[in-house]
């Protein structure tokens, strides 16, 4: 049985990480560095680290520098249109009053607010956490935990929906079930602990139909 759904944002609800992706190559390229996929999987969506610590000898005021033309590269792309994956809408309509759901997500607060002015989705969630809004990122646990309370939930209660390793590893960690969508820029992830992998948000309804029926 579960009382609640949380949803990751980046790379589950909707395709943005390809913009991600694209900003901090173009501004490693211009310095020299090349950034690939695998690359940035193992930073970004596995460490949770910063790319440009890759540049030996930066500071961490040119980090921030970087970091800020980052976004705004990053926030030009959003403005041209976010796409939200397909399935997702269909699945949430689904689910969509036969229990809570949230987003807990890493995303910059004004990114987030920047992509759902597009999207429409919010209206299916009771709430969403962001970065900043919790002590520790993900892989720690305290995103979920956090949202567990919020909702007034039992977190071994709760389902996750992510699609990377390390938001699978946050999941765990905070004793949730976990649904894993894998992330197309993730390489090679360690998803030995997810509860179920799926292909689409497609298959979620069907998931949650068994979960709900369990004593």
């Amino acid at each position: 049985m579960i009382d609640a759904i949380f949803w990751d944002n980046d790379g589950v609800l909707v395709d943005t990480e390809k913009h991600f992706y694209a900003a901090n190559r173009e501004l490693l390229a211009e310095r020299g560095i090349e950034l690939d996929h695998e690359t940035f999987a193992e930073w970004s969506l596995r460490r949770g680290r910063s790319v440009f610590e890759m540049i030996e000898g930066s500071t961490e005021a040119e980090r921030e520098a970087l970091r800020d033309e980052r976004n705004r590269r990053y926030e030009r792309a959003l403005r041209s249109g976010v796409d939200v994956f397909d399935g997702v809408e269909a699945c949430l309509q689904e689910l969509h009053g036969r229990l809570p759901m949230a987003v807990v997500t890493s995303a910059y607060p004004d990114h987030f607010e920047m992509i759902h002015a597009q999207t429409g989705l919010m209206r299916y969630f009771e709430f969403a956490l962001r970065g900043g809004d919790y002590a520790r990122h993900k892989p720690h646990p305290d995103p979920y935990l956090d949202a567990a309370t919020k909702l007034g939930v039992d977190p071994a209660r709760c389902l996750v929906v992510e699609d990377s390793e390390r938001g699978l590893v946050s999941a765990v960690a905070a004793g949730m079930r976990c649904i894993v969508v894998p992330n197309p820029f993730a390489s090679a992830p360690d998803l030995s602990a997810a509860s179920y992998i799926v292909e689409t948000a497609s298959e979620i309804p069907a998931i949650v139909s068994g979960l709900l029926r369990e004593k």
